[in-house]
């Protein structure tokens, strides 16, 4: 019985990792982003089903943890960028987020008007050649942490995810979507926003294309 349970954890655990993992790069990134230089990461927008804690917020609440829960993923992207750049392996720089989130605010762009804007435009008002952004979706707050022991049972029954994060770039004179890296997120990827950003693109790196190449 132990060794069919252990299978099954191999097998179910395969099975979720080739579906839980999906990154694009366009054919046409190296010619889009020859000439780039400052990338902005902007605020995730970001959706939360707190089904289990629904008593416990009211809307206005909810609206302003997503709000944070977004900026959240914006620091732990900046943090572990900064770190690459700090061991030489990515060549183009990132604008402070600070920075950023400053000209956003200036400009009346928040997280419930922002799709109004093409990349091109937001580019434009951030003065960078491309924009890192993208979409969280999640029943837990990731900013604090979480339980990542093991559930045999919830994962069997296939309700170990409880979230997914889409990271795109975009160029700024076309707003092509150059790359994009599509992620679940289970209680095996990490304990808080952080360390699921620091896992998640440790594994992408390689495919990450402002890496340099070794």
């Amino acid at each position: 019985m132990k060794k069919i349970v252990i299978l099954l954890v191999v097998f179910f655990g395969i099975q979720q990792s080739n579906a839980q993992k999906k990154i694009y790069l366009s054919d046409k990134f190296e010619e889009l982003s020859k000439d780039h230089k400052i990338i902005a990461i902007l605020p995730f927008q970001t959706k939360l089903n707190l089904k289990s804690d629904k008593d416990s917020y009211s809307e206005a609440q909810i609206q302003k943890l997503a709000q944070e829960e977004g900026v959240a993923v914006q620091q732990a992207l900046e943090s572990y960028f900064l770190n690459r750049k700090r061991k030489k392996k990515l060549k183009i720089e990132f604008q402070d987020i600070n920075t950023t989130n400053r000209i956003l605010k200036k400009e009346g762009i928040t997280s419930e008007n922002i799709d109004i804007y093409a990349p091109q435009e937001l580019c434009k008002i951030l003065k960078v050649d491309a924009i890192i952004n993208g979409s969280l979706t999640s029943r837990l707050l990731l900013s604090k942490e979480v339980d990542t022991s093991f559930d045999l049972i919830t994962f069997l029954k296939g309700k170990s995810d409880y979230g997914k994060i889409i990271i795109k770039l975009s160029d700024k004179n076309t707003g092509k979507l150059l790359w994009r890296y599509e992620k679940t997120i289970n209680r095996k990827s990490g304990k808080n926003t952080s360390a699921i950003i620091d896992k998640m693109m440790r594994k992408a790196s390689r495919k990450f294309p402002y890496e340099e190449k070794r």
